[in-house]
This record gives structure tokens, sequence and C-alpha cells, in this order.
């Protein structure tokens, strides 16, 4: 069995271990040591990485009571190597699974509910529960798991005897066998976890409940600890900074802007209708009588395009294509009053690098091509 490192000391970023077997496994060499402090992928936790000798470790894995640690190049057994993790990984990885730890401990202890799921994504971490929570709870919850941080807390990590266990009050997510690795946070969280951990709840720095989706029969929450949850916070702000100074208004003022601007956005939207309309009626009795219409115009909303080529349709007495758009970019919507434009729709998408369809009396869709080769495509006998 390989002496797990990780657990006598999270915090050992480097260590020497003697090569006991080095197999080649899917285009990686498979290398296990006598002693390692890489620790493996597991309880929502992902592998160390980092190097041992000169092959680097891309992942680490436990099958059958073996660490396997997951190399570009192969190492001599027998040999003694020195393994440096990589430490920014490992704590950050310590960072969010301490902080789901009193997260999920002071929660569930709240609202009487358990954890049923968690993971350490690229950039969030994600806990399940099976109770429905408000935003209200979300923010209770965020803010006493903050100030049991900053009261610097010391973890506690015991091996109980079966007896002892038997009489703990723990959380864990399936029924357990041999020996159970404890985790407390005094007065916060009591938990079997076979993960690596900060020293006090201090190393933790920050959490910050990202956003609470229904989910299954619960609620999933998105948490960001430590180094992720400042970096989260500086990336929001920023991000408010600048529409900050785009819409001339204060930091703290950017929602009330935002909403003056969408109603003024919505009057406008009104008063562009209204003339679209006017203007679209106008075009529509010029073109009386017409027979088959060709009418390529600037961008426009998909719903202006319809309403354009539906109005000069019922006045045309033929078929009305109608192209908005500029460049080598269009949309286009065709109608024609008892007609089949199935066909038509196929030879136009092909000729004009086009993808739409519909209805046999009306189709739409868009092209890349410019004016003149749509101009072309219909052989100027039309508008």
């Amino acid at each position: 069995m390989t002496e797990k490192l990780f657990y006598l000391d999270p915090f050992l970023k480097e260590f020497s271990g003697t090569i006991l077997d080095c197999r080649e496994e899917k285009e990686q060499w498979a290398i296990i040591l006598d002693r390692t402090a890489f620790y493996p992928e597991g309880g929502g936790q992902p592998a160390d990485h980092g190097t041992l000798g000169n092959v680097n470790v891309l992942d680490t894995r436990e099958k059958n009571g073996e660490i396997l640690h997951f190399c570009d190049g192969p190492l001599a057994v027998g040999e003694t190597v020195t393994g440096c993790i990589d430490w920014d990984r490992r704590f950050d990885f310590m960072q969010q699974h301490s902080g789901e730890h009193i997260v999920s401990g002071i929660l569930c202890r709240k609202f009487g509910c358990d954890n049923v799921g968690f993971h350490i994504g690229h950039e969030l971490v994600t806990i399940d529960f099976n109770a429905a929570l408000s935003a209200e709870d979300v923010a209770f919850v965020e803010s006493q798991a903050n100030r049991y941080i900053w009261e610097d807390r010391e973890i506690q990590i015991s091996f109980p005897s079966p007896a002892e266990l038997e009489e703990l009050d723990y959380r864990s997510k399936k029924a357990l066998e041999g020996q159970v690795r404890i985790v407390r946070w005094p007065e916060a969280d009591c938990c079997a976890c076979c993960g690596t951990h900060v020293r006090s709840s201090g190393q933790v720095g920050i959490v910050k409940l990202i956003s609470c989706q229904k989910f299954r029969d619960g609620v999933r929450i998105e948490m960001a600890a430590g180094g992720r949850a400042l970096r989260w916070i500086n990336t929001v702000a920023g991000q408010n900074t600048r529409v900050s100074q785009l819409l001339s208004a204060k930091p703290g003022e950017t929602a009330a802007a935002v909403e003056r601007m969408q109603r003024e956005i919505f009057l406008l939207k009104g008063r562009v209708a209204g003339l679209e309309e006017k203007d679209f009626a106008r075009k529509a009795e010029e073109l009386a009588g017409t027979g088959d219409v060709l009418l390529v115009e600037g961008p426009m909303s998909g719903e202006s395009l319809r309403r354009l080529c539906g109005l000069v349709k019922e006045k045309c007495g033929g078929r009305c294509a109608v192209f908005a758009g500029e460049g080598e970019s269009f949309q286009f919507a065709v109608g024609l009053d008892g007609g089949d434009l199935r066909g038509f729709v196929k030879d136009l998408n092909r000729a004009l690098n086009g993808r739409g369809g519909g209805k046999p009396e009306f189709v739409q869709g868009s092209v890349q091509a410019c004016e003149a080769q749509i101009r072309e495509f219909f052989r100027g006998d039309v508008g």
C-alpha cells in the first residue's frame, strides 16, 4: 500500500518516493510509488498534478487500493525520485473543499436537509441539496459561513473506532465500511470525507454563493471560495465599472440606469414600429398590381422583414421577395399567395449559399451573398 502523505501533511509540496511499478496505459505511464503526496481524484475533489523526477503527472487515480500517477513518460522501477505538487492547483482545491464543508454544514443544520451532490469544477463549485431554498435563505447561509471563516477556527480530523462512529452525528452521502475519516469544523460541520483541507477556516478567505437554481427535488448552488471568489468578484466589479462608464452612472446605480434605458428603448421601439408600418404600407401601395417583386433593404428585424413581405405580397399580385442586410449577409422572406415556394427556396439556397425553408406559400431564411448576386439570381426580371 502506498503511504498517503497528503493525509499526514496536506501542505506538503515536495517529497521523495521509490518507484514500485511503471506500466504503459493508453499512451501514458501509470506509476506506483511507495509513498506519495499526490491526492487521487475522489469525493468531489479533482486529482493533483505536478512532476515526478523529469516527467509530468497528468492525473492521479486510486484503483483497487493502488494510487496510480499517470505521467507523460516512464520512470525506472526501484528509482527514488522527487515529487513536486502543482501547489496553486492543490491549494485552490483545498480552499474550495473546505469552503464547501462550512457552507454545507451550516445550511444542512439550519434547514434540516442533506448535501446530495458536490463537484469542484474548473471555475465554480456546485453543491446539490434536497430542499427548496429562497434567495434570503442563501444570503443568510453565505453571511454565516463567512462569519465562521473570519473566526479562523481550526479543523479537526480523526479516524474513530466503529463504536465511536456509531455514536457520532456526521454527514455522509452513502453507507460507509472500514476505516472512516471524519473531518470536523467545530460548530459548523462534521462529515465523512477523504479530501484535503486547509488547517483553519481563515485560510479559506471568503465564500461567495453565486447562484441557486431549482434542481430535481431541491436546489443546486454555485459557489466560489478563496482565490476563485476574489477573481469572480473582481470580474463582476470590473464589468459593473465598465457599465457605469457607458451609462454615465455611479457604480452603485447601474441597475437603475439600465432600467431607465430599457424604458427609453421600449418607447423608441414603439415609435420605430409605427414609422415602419407607414413606410411599409406606402411601399405596398406603390407596388400594387406590379406582379413579382424583389426588394433589397438595409438591416431590419425578422419581424419587420416578415411584415413588409406580407404587406407587399397582398398588393403586388405576384411573388414578393424581400432581402434585408448588408455586405454579404442577408435575411430573406418570400411569399406567394396560392403558390408553392418549396422548390424555389431550394434553388435559392443552392445559388446564394443560403439556409431556409417554410410553408408552400411562405419561406424565410438567410443567405451569404451580396446584393449583386441576389439580383443576378432573380435575373433582373423583378423589382
